[in-house]
């Protein structure tokens, strides 16, 4: 049409319409979440958006074997959450992360990239949620009180070892100082108040013993 910017899309939601670049996988939610949601600038962690990519990816096939989802819809909704677990599009998930909502802002970033990345898959066009829409398919029999925690329990899994690893080395060093500072002498502290002497490396070897329980707990 003559006149018309085409680098722009016009979506709408229960608050009304706002214009989402035309290219953009993300939709009017998570535009408006975005916008509501500047708090820390930093953006979510790489590893809670693919696990929530693979929770999106299991509703789908459940929802196809039990006969909710075509099998079209579903096999779309696969590929596209297959590729955001490969780490395209992350460009698209704009919404900061810490925010309000319990995840919902999060969990609709996810529904809206998936379901467009899905309708460009079966021919259709971005925004237009005729073919795969972010919450009748993609986010089908599912609640963001679900999705969110369990994304997050996923992430916590892949991100523990690499965790546990920093952690003893961190006691290992921390047992390194209280041998190296175990001649120097300084005062102890008691409820704020200077108690009986003791010597740094104690108080390095307690931080040590802690860290090493916290291993272990």
């Amino acid at each position: 049409m003559e006149g018309k910017d085409i680098s722009i899309r016009v979506e709408s939601d229960s608050v009304g319409t706002r214009e989402v670049p035309s290219e953009a996988y993300y939709g009017v939610q998570s535009m408006r979440a975005g916008e509501n949601f500047t708090i820390t600038g930093i953006g979510m962690n790489p590893v809670f958006l693919k696990n929530l990519a693979l929770i999106k990816k299991a509703a789908a096939i459940t929802n196809c074997l039990a006969g909710e989802l075509n099998n079209a819809c579903a096999e779309a909704i696969i590929k596209a959450s297959n590729e955001v677990v490969a780490g395209k599009f992350a460009k698209e998930f704009i919404v900061d992360a810490v925010q309000g909502g319990a995840g919902t802002s999060a969990n609709m970033n996810m529904n809206e990239v998936i379901a467009n990345r899905a309708n460009e898959i079966l021919g259709g066009d971005k925004g237009s949620y005729d073919l795969v829409h972010p919450n009748d398919h993609v986010n089908m029999a599912q609640s963001t009180n679900d999705v969110a925690p369990t994304a997050g329990k996923m992430t916590v899994i892949d991100l523990m070892d690499p965790l546990l690893d920093e952690l003893e080395r961190l006691e290992s060093e921390l047992y390194a100082k209280s041998i190296e500072f175990d001649d120097v002498i300084k005062m102890g502290r008691t409820q704020l108040q200077d108690a009986v002497p003791m010597r740094l490396g104690q108080t390095f070897h307690a931080y040590a013993v802690m860290v090493g329980r916290d291993q272990k707990d």
